[in-house]
């Protein structure tokens, strides 16, 4: 599927779920992690895997740009810290 194809295809319910949880605020990390499992029947690793595969895709960034943004500079200031 090309760049134009994926950009046009919808998210799933999981994709589009894993970015409306990433946009909510969390009293703090243990409600998100149990939010993540109860609520998603992932584990947080899981979760956390498929939130950075979103942030690298174009329909991400059409579904939630504020979010996918918001994201991706924190992703590059945590790279551009390690080196």
């Amino acid at each position: 599927m090309t760049e134009h194809e994926q950009a046009g295809a919808a998210l799933s319910e999981r994709e589009a779920a894993v970015l409306a949880y990433e946009g909510r605020s969390w009293p703090g990390p243990g409600a998100k992690e149990r939010a993540i499992r109860e609520g998603l029947g992932i584990s947080p690793v899981r979760y956390y895997q498929l939130l950075n595969a979103l942030l690298d895709d174009p329909r991400a960034l059409a579904h939630a740009p504020g979010t996918v943004n918001r994201l991706r500079r924190i992703r590059e200031a945590r790279r551009t810290a390690r080196r």
